[in-house]
């Protein structure tokens, strides 16, 4: 009786291990699966040594109407993520965009000190808004708060042959400026980076 007791002892306890490491493997090979939009950088040294990094995820346009539609005009409607307040847009998908500077630098003539922000876009038809906020762990932009926005700047998007997958980069390579883009689908949204004095 008691052998029998055992035995069954072990096979309940092997029948759980296997049934706990298929659900392992199972679940690992699900965070093995690549992200839709891909996380990707660029970095871009102007002056002697400011350093500028950009990390943001790349969705595609994939069909859909991007600019008024998928991205809204103005500020996103509330959402439940949001505690139903209207937030901005992470300038990419997933977690917020961030950009960060090893030095001090000026933004289209705007002083803004070395370290990393989060990029927020408020698109408009004409004018867009770019904020460089100071909370970098955000996903998305939902839980956005104005009150650690270190710059705003307005800038005026460029129109430009289609693009499929959004991204980001650097133009106007001058020495101690560049101009920083965001490009998707047929926009191209540009910002004058210098080097501080």
């Amino acid at each position: 009786m008691k052998q029998n007791k055992l035995f069954s002892g072990i096979v309940f306890l092997f029948s759980l291990i296997f049934i706990l490491s298929i659900t392992a493997s199972g679940q690992m090979e699900k965070a093995k699966k690549p992200r839709l939009s891909l996380k990707a950088g660029v970095y871009q040294r102007i002056g002697v040594d400011t350093d500028i990094n950009i990390s943001y995820s790349r969705p595609g346009v994939k069909g859909r109407k991007i600019w008024g539609g998928l991205v809204p005009y103005g500020l996103a409607p509330g959402t439940k993520e949001s505690d139903n307040k209207p937030f901005p847009w992470r300038g990419g998908a997933n977690e917020c965009t961030t950009i960060e500077f090893s030095k001090d630098v000026t933004i289209d003539g705007h002083k803004l000190p070395a370290g990393k922000y989060s990029m927020q876009f408020i698109p408009e038809e004409k004018e867009w808004t770019v904020i460089f906020n100071k909370n970098t762990k955000l996903w998305g932009s939902f839980l956005y708060d104005k009150k650690d926005d270190a710059l705003r700047i307005m800038v005026t998007p460029v129109e430009v042959p289609f693009h499929e997958w959004l991204s980001y980069g650097f133009d106007d390579l001058a020495g101690t400026s560049c101009t920083a883009y965001l490009q998707w689908e047929k926009l191209k949204v540009p910002f004058k980076i210098s080097a501080a004095d």
